[in-house]
């Protein structure tokens, strides 16, 4: 059977009066497909309209079959169990009440034709690892990563002929990635995913992309789609460049003509000064030359018009890359300064003997491992035991008020600076005009990323150690393309967890340090130049 998703003319804004959609038209069918845009676009919402959890202004959305959507926080009760969170806690006291004899007809009612519920759950499960995931345990002891991938399995266990996922492998460490990937790999129906995982994108056989207000489908996998938008880009700078010279050929043929116009003019009086033509003539020859002149005139004043449209459609077809930029000599660190020493460091019954790391100079260190293997805590040993004025970001950046303006946050962290040098510093990571007024709150996931930078970077004394815990999740491609080019201007030593490998590879690392769970090591060792 054929699955799909048509969406028409689909009009959607938020009741504060955000407009999302315009008149959208897409069409996803079977296969899988990745949702791609920049932050704010409106990728998630459309996961949410076509899931049914908002309503459109107008226009219209279609789907074949059963939709299941995997939003990118599961809403989450640490009392609940993981049948719970599979959707099939209420069968198993159903099934249970049938089994101890109990024949009632709203148990047969609750379970229906799904008899082979449990079945499906327990292989959905063991299919993305989770065969020591009992179905009565909480949620409370399952970690970030294996209560998104229980929820992914219950979603898969309804074999469902559309699939929603709103980006899946947060949270997820390289393992649990690689059985997400063979989820998707095997997967029928239709898929729409959004996701800011590299490696997930290339599994993928069709990428839509959200952008200025419409989306374009684009064949094959994030690669192919990067190099379809490089060769546009590329003949949208060679158009802006041909457009100007012509703008500029065309600017100084206008001042040629006024200037011939104007030598006629003169021509016409000295004629007249030194008398002997009749007026008659002289008249004459004034109103002929004017006239061909002014035709001249306006038939150039076009040509430079029409030159400056051009210029104006090539710009617009150009993309503004939004690159951050960042020149904070003061964070400079020397290659023998002492930044951070880690001895003995303990995570629960990980790491018995005590965990050590040593930080010096202006080094770049990656700390990756599986969940629940320590990471974190040593990032926060790290930030502890620093030597040097320091910057911590954490997950959910926790260092941003809600309810403070992006302006007041950078001021809190710099408090004697002047206002001037706070709004130059926050235009160089994007945030001009209006923007610097609007409050945390509101930001989207990479705005809130760029003012979480701007307010750690611009604190007074500047950082010299600058830690990083999974700084590109919620971020879209762009984002994280301009996270990397702004952490490679940053001169001070730099430790970030990430199971990013294509973000990490990246940064211009100096060592890896991976966590190993259940064996107590740490695996240091030096990335090759």
């Amino acid at each position: 059977m054929t699955t799909y998703i048509n969406v028409q003319q689909l009009r959607f804004a938020w009741p504060e009066g955000d407009r999302v959609f315009d008149g959208v038209d897409a069409v996803f069918s079977d296969g899988r497909t990745a949702l791609v845009g920049d932050n704010g676009t409106g990728k998630s919402t459309l996961l949410r309209l076509v899931a049914g959890l908002l309503r459109p202004e107008s226009g219209s959305i279609t789907a074949s079959g059963l939709i299941e959507y995997l939003p990118q926080e599961l809403p989450l009760r640490l009392g609940d169990t993981v049948a719970d969170l599979l959707g099939i806690a209420d069968k198993r006291r159903a099934l249970a009440a049938i089994e101890a004899g109990d024949a009632s007809e709203a148990h047969f009612a609750v379970i229906g034709d799904d008899w082979d519920f449990i079945d499906r759950s327990r292989v959905a499960l063991d299919e993305l690892g989770l065969d020591h995931v009992g179905f009565d345990r909480t949620v409370g002891t399952l970690s970030g990563g294996e209560s998104m991938l229980v929820g992914l399995a219950g979603r898969l266990a309804r074999r469902p002929d559309v699939l929603l996922l709103d980006e899946p492998s947060n949270n997820l460490d390289g393992s649990a990635r690689k059985r997400l990937y063979q989820a998707i790999r095997r997967f029928n129906g239709t898929l729409v995913v959004v996701s800011h995982d590299r490696a997930l994108l290339d599994h993928v056989d069709a990428v839509a992309e959200l952008y200025q207000g419409r989306i374009r489908i684009f064949e094959g996998d994030y690669t192919a789609y990067e190099q379809a938008v490089e060769a546009e880009q590329e003949a949208a700078a060679r158009a802006v460049r041909d457009a100007k010279q012509d703008l500029t050929r065309q600017k100084k043929e206008l001042i040629a003509t006024r200037m011939q116009n104007d030598k006629g003019a003169a021509a016409w009086r000295r004629e007249r000064d030194r008398g002997g033509t009749p007026k008659i003539l002289l008249n004459g020859k004034k109103n002929a030359g004017e006239v061909s002149s002014a035709k001249i005139l306006l038939a150039k004043q076009e040509d430079v018009a029409e030159a400056r449209e051009r210029l104006d459609a090539a710009e617009e077809s150009l993309r503004d890359d939004g690159a951050i930029s960042v020149d904070l000599p003061e964070t400079n660190v020397s290659s023998h300064r002492e930044i951070a020493i880690v001895k003995g460091l303990t995570v629960g019954d990980l790491y018995g003997e005590g965990l050590g790391l040593h930080v010096r100079g202006p080094e770049r260190i990656a700390v990756t491992g599986d969940n629940g293997s320590g990471k974190t805590t040593l990032l926060r040993a790290i930030a502890e035991a620093a030597r040097v004025p320091h910057g911590f970001l954490t997950q959910r950046l926790e260092l941003l008020d809600d309810d403070a303006t992006v302006l007041d946050s950078v001021r809190a962290a710099a408090p004697e600076a002047e206002q001037s040098v706070l709004r130059t510093r926050l235009a160089r990571f994007g945030m001009r005009g209006r923007a610097v007024f609007q409050t945390i709150g509101t930001l989207s996931g990479g705005q809130r990323l760029r003012a979480a930078l701007a307010t750690v970077l611009s604190a007074q004394p500047a950082p010299q150690l600058l830690l990083l815990d999974e700084p590109t999740n919620n971020l879209d491609m762009s984002s994280i393309r301009r996270l990397q080019q702004a952490l490679t201007a940053f001169e001070g030593a730099l430790v970030v967890v990430s199971h990013d490998e294509a973000f990490l590879d990246g940064l211009g690392l100096t060592r890896r340090v991976e966590l190993v769970r259940g064996e107590g090591i740490a695996v240091d060792e030096p990335v090759a130049a």
